[in-house]
C-alpha cells in the first residue's frame, strides 16, 4: 500500500496515478474522454500541456453550478475499502476548494478534497466505503464556479478487509518493533545453551494514554484502574483551560492542574499542556467579552506567559491554539493573524515544548472541508510565515471525535494523516472517542488499530475521562471501575501491543547461548535461569533492556557461573 511523501505541496507536473489508477478507465485520459462524461452543465475539453511533459487532462470549464465537472461511473462494494487520489488545477489562484464527490443509491460519499491552485497541480488524496454494493458516480465539485477544474492522474483502487489489516500489521511490525538477539554468556564468555529466558515489558516507547479531570484526586478507586494501566501520557480534561484557571480576571488558580500534575509525576505518566487559547467564542472566561481590542491581547498576553511559565519544562506538548480552524474568536477581537501572533509569543515563553493546533474532523468526517489537512497544511504555513515564526516547534494535533453514525472512514483516516506527514511535524491523536452507540466498541477499535499502525502517528491520548454523570462522550468503566466494552478494547489492544502483566516471551538458548525474539519498542525487564548460574543467585539472573529503532540488534548478558 503506497503511502506516498510530498516535498512539495503543488508540482509542475502530475505524477502517474497511484496503483495504476486502480479501477478507474483512462486514469491518464490518453485515450481522450473515454470512461468520462459531462457532470451537470460543465463543458469539457481534452486538453495537452505545454510542458515539455506534454501530459493530457481534462477541464471542465463554463461551469454554473458547484458539482458541474467530469464524471465517471463505477460498481463499488460494500465490503471494499477504496483508497483514492487525484491530480487537480485551477485556472485562478486564491482559495479554492475542490472536493470529490461519489454519488451512491444511499447518498453523496465524500472522499476528500484539496486546496487547488494555477499554474501547478495539487494532489487530492482520501478513500472511503459505501453503505451497500451497486453504481456510483465520481464528480469533482467547488463552490467557485468562476474557475475551471482539471483533473489528472485519478485513482481509485479497491482492498479487502483482510488485505487492509494486513498492511496495518506489516506497518507495526516495520515502525514500532525490532527483532532483537539475547545472547548468555558466562565469566569467560562462553555461551550458556539452553538457559531459560523470560521477558517482561516495562514501559512502553509508545506513548498511549487517557485524559483524567479532577475527580481522579479524591478517588482511590479511579486512581488504581488508571495506573494499573500502562497508560505513559494524559491530558487533563479541563482544569488547564484560562475558563478554568482565571475565572475572575487577574485570581489565577493553578491549585488543581498543580495537584494533577503531582499525581501524574508520582506515577511517570507525562502530561500534554491543554490548552493556552481556545478559539471558541462559547468557551472562553465569561469576563473576556467586555474587554476591549487593546485590553484583550494584554490579557491574552498575560495569560499565555502565565501558564507557559508555571508548566514550563513539565509538559510535553502545548495545545495552543485550540480549534482555529473552526473558529476565530481571538482574530476577530484580537488580530487577524492573532494564532501567528501566539506561537511567536510562545515560542519566546518556552521555545524547547512542541507548539501543537489542535482540531477535530480532520480525520474523522471527509466532508468538513474546514478543517481538512489541506486546510490545515495552509494554516501552518500561515503562521509559519509570520515574522519571528520560521523556526517555531510545531505539531500536529488531529483530535479523533468519531460519529457513531456510520463505521470510521479509515481510507480517508490513512490518506488524511499521510497528507499531513508531508509537513514532517509531529503529529498526535489527541482526544480519541465514538460517540455512544451500538457499534461504539467495535469502532473505537477500528480507529485505534488504524492509528497505531501509521509510522507517522507519534502518539494517541483518549478523550474518556471519567465522571459519575456521564463522560464527555465515552467512558472506559463504569461508575464502579469495572470494564465496558470500550475498556476491554482499550486493554485488549494494549495487551497485544507489548503490555501483558505476564511473561511477553518465553524460550531457552541454543547451542551458542542466544535467544531471538521480536519485541515493541519499549523497556524489559530480562531474566536468564540456569542451573550452572549456581547456588548464589539462586540460578536467576534479572536485567533490564532497551528496545527502540537506534539500540543494537544483539544483546550481550554476561552471567557469573
Amino acid at each position: 500500500m503506497i503511502i506516498q511523501q510530498l516535498r512539495r505541496q503543488c508540482l509542475q507536473n502530475p505524477l502517474k496515478p497511484q496503483y495504476g489508477g486502480g479501477i478507474i478507465v483512462n486514469p491518464e485520459f490518453n485515450d481522450g474522454l473515454q470512461g468520462w462524461s459531462q457532470f451537470g452543465e460543465a463543458k469539457l475539453e481534452h486538453r495537452e500541456s505545454q510542458l515539455s511533459s506534454g501530459n493530457k487532462f481534462i477541464a471542465a470549464h463554463t461551469r454554473k453550478q458547484p458539482y458541474d465537472s467530469i464524471s465517471q461511473r463505477l460498481y463499488l462494494h460494500k465490503n471494499k475499502l477504496y483508497t483514492f487520489s487525484a491530480w487537480i488545477q485551477v485556472t485562478r489562484s486564491g482559495n479554492v476548494t475542490v472536493t470529490a464527490v461519489f454519488k451512491t443509491s444511499s447518498g453523496f460519499k465524500h472522499a476528500g478534497s484539496t486546496i487547488a491552485e494555477s499554474n501547478c497541480w495539487s494532489m487530492l488524496k482520501g478513500g472511503l466505503t459505501v453503505d451497500e454494493s451497486g453504481p456510483a458516480q465520481l464528480y469533482f465539485e467547488s463552490n467557485n464556479t468562476s474557475v475551471e477544474i482539471w483533473v489528472d492522474s485519478v485513482s481509485l483502487q479497491p482492498f479487502t478487509a483482510r488485505q487492509w489489516m494486513s498492511h496495518q500489521h506489516q506497518s507495526i511490525e516495520k515502525a514500532h518493533k525490532k527483532k532483537v538477539r539475547i545472547q548468555a554468556v558466562d565469566s569467560k564468555g562462553h555461551p550458556i545453551p539452553n538457559a531459560t529466558i523470560t521477558v517482561q515489558q516495562k514501559r512502553p516507547s509508545f506513548p498511549f494514554g487517557c485524559a483524567i479531570n479532577k475527580n481522579i484526586l479524591n478517588n482511590t478507586p479511579y486512581q488504581n484502574w488508571f495506573t494499573s494501566r500502562p497508560f505513559t501520557v494524559t491530558t487533563f480534561e479541563d482544569e488547564m483551560k484560562w475558563y478554568s484557571t482565571e475565572r475572575s480576571q487577574g485570581n489565577v488558580d493553578y491549585s488543581v492542574s498543580d495537584a494533577m500534575l503531582q499525581f501524574a509525576k508520582r506515577h511517570r505518566i507525562s502530561v500534554r499542556g491543554h490548552n493556552v487559547f481556545w478559539d471558541d467564542p462559547r468557551r472562553q472566561p465569561g469576563w473576556v467579552d467586555s474587554l476591549s481590542r487593546k485590553q484583550l491581547a494584554l490579557a491574552a498576553s498575560r495569560r499565555l506567559n502565565s501558564i507557559m511559565s508555571r508548566y514550563r519544562r513539565q509538559v510535553i506538548a502545548w495545545d495552543l491554539v485550540n480549534e482555529n480552524l473552526h473558529f476565530d474568536f481571538f482574530e476577530r477581537r484580537v488580530a487577524r493573524n492573532a494564532s501567528a501572533i501566539f506561537y511567536n509569543w510562545a515560542k519566546k515563553a518556552d521555545g524547547t515544548t512542541t507548539l501543537y493546533m489542535n482540531d477535530y474532523n480532520t480525520i474523522e468526517e471527509s466532508g468538513d472541508t474546514a478543517s481538512s489537512p489541506g486546510r490545515y497544511m495552509r494554516k501552518i504555513r500561515e503562521i509559519k510565515r509570520f515574522g519571528g515564526n520560521r523556526n517555531v516547534k510545531m505539531g500536529i494535533g488531529i483530535e479523533g471525535h468519531f460519529s457513531g453514525n456510520a463505521p470510521p472512514n479509515l481510507p480517508y483516516m490513512r490518506a488524511a494523516i499521510d497528507t499531513l506527514a508531508t509537513a514532517r511535524l509531529p503529529i498526535w491523536i489527541t482526544e480519541v472517542d465514538v460517540q455512544n452507540n451500538p457499534n461504539q466498541a467495535w469502532y473505537l477499535e477500528q480507529i485505534l488499530r488504524e492509528a497505531r499502525s501509521h509510522p507517522h502517528v507519534n502518539g494517541i491520548v483518549l478523550w474518556a475521562a471519567w465522571r459519575a454523570e456521564g463522560c464527555y462522550r465515552m467512558c472506559l468503566t463504569d461508575n464502579n471501575f469495572r470494564n465496558l466494552p470500550t475498556g476491554d478494547v482499550v486493554d485488549r489492544l494494549l495487551h497485544e501491543w507489548g503490555w501483558k502483566q505476564e511473561t511477553t516471551s518465553f524460550g531457552a538458548t541454543n547451542a551458542n547461548g542466544s535467544f531471538e525474539t521480536t519485541l515493541f519498542h519499549g523497556d524489559y525487564h530480562v531474566q536468564v535461569s540456569h542451573p550452572k548460574l549456581g547456588k548464589n543467585c539462586s540460578g536467576l539472573v534479572r536485567t533490564t533492556l532497551n528496545v527502540d529503532p537506534t539500540s543494537t540488534p544483539v544483546f550481550l548478558l554476561r552471567v557469573s557461573g
